[in-house]
């Protein structure tokens, strides 16, 4: 017998179909997933090693199409660089009133962009648990690929779960991939949901290979040490700074990835200092895969925000780099410029979602915490130096903890500036939203620091019965 089952996660604006076809037949289950815009054209079924990798391969797809995960202004980056202090809105295109709400923090429950930031890792959840499910009874796929697919499936999950318990608080925790049970789920405690999200990379650890020769050394695919990255973060947003020390040091001491000396060659594909990418090989051209960095006009379309400006030191070498600027004759407006090469045919980019030098940065923080100001400060100073700045460790060495942890916190401004929501979680964990937004937030209240959860959940669900405060 065979059933067919569409998956949907519906808006007013924006309809996110994932397609899943599940195949019974006698004692044995198949699975098949739209097949990736890659080599493979044909339909994805767990029927060999190639078609088994299509599965996963098409999630990520998924994820770098426009969706929650994209460099686009739909995506992840663009609307909390909206939220926080990073940015100033000038957009006027027909999404101008979506773009205004995150930017004024004045979100509402029926927001097509919030449905957005819901629906699309939910999406990836789901198709990661249906691999999980599916991939155990592939009698014909070899037993290294169903490792590496499991692994690659628990990370998914696991990092799609972490940014939905960032953005909207206590979410519900999905493990299956039965629509049913799922629409029935609760919102769950965020601690439990940290537990799962710890307990599905600790296992991702084990079971991905720590080089990238599967993905033909392609930095494109999650391995071990992207597990390890994304728990070092997770240890250190739980406050665990033990465990967040240990977890970048993994990657701190092996030798695969290293910082890129010159800045101009951090964001190109396969840049040696790159944990895991987004493919842009699936544009061609990738008109819109980095829109955040295109000006779009004078001004821009979204601004550098004066304020992230002013953080950059005397002769910063990534202000240069990864800024560029315009002017009317009068003003001059700043826009991020991390990535050179949006719309050209020859893709030199792909989108960055996990780096070294962000792991040299969460040490640092774990080791303030820890009272090692020492490791802190070379770790910090690892960072200063390739900026071109005055090393902490010979202007500063005794500084104090608070004085090094706010430090710390102008560091990873300037760093990771425009980078997958940083600077609006960074805010938010270490309780700063309020004495650094609300100054500037003509409206600011302390519950815009989660998002709104969407009004079709609300309604389509039965045990989502609270709505965040404030909406």
């Amino acid at each position: 017998m065979k059933q067919t089952e569409y998956i949907l996660i519906p808006s007013k604006k924006h309809l996110f179909m994932f397609l899943v076809v599940i195949v019974f037949t006698s004692c044995e289950e198949f699975i098949e997933i739209p097949p990736p815009r890659s080599d493979l054209t044909r339909v994805s079924v767990f029927s060999n090693d190639a078609t088994a990798q299509a599965a996963v391969l098409d999630i990520y797809y998924q994820m770098g199409l426009a969706g929650f995960a994209s460099g686009t202004q739909l995506g992840i980056t663009y609307l909390t660089a909206l939220s926080s202090d990073e940015l100033t809105n000038y957009n006027v295109s027909s999404f101008s009133g979506q773009f205004e709400q995150f930017y004024q923090n004045a979100l509402t429950q029926d927001g097509f962009l919030v449905e957005l930031l819901w629906s699309g890792p939910y999406a990836c959840i789901y198709g990661a648990n249906a691999i999980l499910e599916s991939i155990a009874s592939a009698d014909e796929v070899s037993d290294d690929v169903k490792r590496q697919l499991e692994g690659e499936a628990k990370f998914i999950r696991a990092f799609c779960h972490f940014y939905l318990l960032n953005l909207f608080g206590d979410v519900p925790l999905v493990l299956s991939s039965d629509y049913r049970v799922n629409a029935k789920l609760p919102r769950s405690n965020s601690s439990d949901v940290y537990s799962q999200i710890v307990a599905d990379l600790k296992a991702a650890q084990e079971l991905l290979p720590n080089d990238y020769e599967f993905s033909n050394n392609e930095r494109t695919r999650p391995n071990r040490l992207a597990a390890t990255a994304l728990l070092a973060r997770v240890y250190l947003y739980w406050g665990d700074w033990v465990n967040s020390e240990s977890e970048s040091t993994k990657i701190l001491d092996q030798g695969l990835v290293s910082l890129n000396e010159d800045l101009s060659q951090v964001f190109l594909k396969n840049s040696k200092e790159a944990i895991w990418q987004l493919s842009s090989d699936y544009d061609n051209p990738p008109t819109f895969r980095f829109s955040i960095s295109s000006p779009g006009g004078v001004p821009p379309n979204s601004a550098l925000s004066p304020g992230l400006i002013q953080e950059f030191e005397v002769g910063d070498l990534r202000k240069d780099a990864w800024t560029g600027q315009v002017t009317n004759g009068v003003d001059t407006f700043y826009y991020a410029a991390k990535y050179k090469a949006s719309g050209s045919v020859d893709i030199t980019e792909y989108y960055m979602i996990l780096r070294l030098a962000e792991q040299y940065l969460i040490r640092a923080e774990a080791r303030a915490h820890l009272d090692n100001r020492t490791g802190a400060i070379a770790d910090l100073d690892a960072i200063r130096s390739r900026a071109g700045l005055p090393l902490i460790g010979n202007t500063n060495p005794s500084v104090s903890e608070s004085e090094l942890l706010a430090l710390i916190e102008k560091e990873r401004r300037v760093e990771l500036f425009t980078e997958w929501g940083h600077r609006w979680f960074d805010l938010k964990r270490t309780g700063r939203s309020d004495v650094e937004l609300s100054p500037i937030k003509a409206d600011w209240q302390p519950t815009d620091v989660l998002y709104p959860i969407p009004e079709i959940q609300l309604l389509n669900s039965g045990s989502i019965v609270t709505q965040n405060p404030g909406y």
